[in-house]
């Protein structure tokens, strides 16, 4: 949810559909104009449904980069893969540097916890990490940066002020 809040708000202001084309993010590379079945979710997780009935798996475009399966953690470099979907029926993956930031599951959104956020970092070879966070008490967007020292992510500093207390994860220890 606090993805999802924080790319909305970005959407909006930026004036961007929170669901977009791989082009509008990447509109010098060719390939993204030529994908019509694949979705980016914000600025960092793009998502390839899958498009027949029974499949467990599909040819996926990736943009230029690194992309880290959501489900699995495996890294795949940008151009086409055919990927297996996970035990959620699609195939998502997100962009190597992004830091999404999570929250702990609530029975509704009214009584989520929004001063104990968890910043996961997806990296596999990327030293230096962004995403956003906005909290719905003061509707502010801002920056969340990390870096990896020692082989660890920290913050690089509190984007919340205070307001949140925030841990880091890797991504890829979560899901050994």
């Amino acid at each position: 949810m606090p993805y999802v809040y924080a790319q909305a708000k970005d959407s909006s202001e930026r004036g961007l559909p929170m669901v977009r084309a791989l082009f509008i993010e990447y509109p010098g590379d060719p390939g993204s104009w030529q994908v019509d079945d694949e979705y980016l979710f914000g600025s960092d997780i793009l998502v390839a449904p899958l498009m027949e009935t029974g499949a467990s798996e599909r040819n996926v475009y990736l943009p230029p980069g690194q992309w880290i399966d959501y489900q699995t953690a495996k890294v795949y470099a940008g151009g086409w893969h055919t990927i297996a979907a996970g035990q959620i029926p699609v195939v998502m993956l997100v962009r190597d540097g992004a830091v999404v930031p999570h929250i702990k599951l609530a029975q509704s959104t009214d009584r989520m916890d929004w001063s104990n956020l968890e910043m996961v970092v997806f990296a596999s070879g990327a030293q230096n990490a962004q995403g956003l966070v906005c909290l719905p008490a003061d509707n502010v967007l801002r920056r969340v940066e990390a870096a990896r020292r020692n082989g660890v992510f920290a913050l690089s500093a509190d984007p919340l002020a205070g307001k949140a207390v925030s841990t880091v994860r890797l991504y890829s220890e979560a899901v050994r």
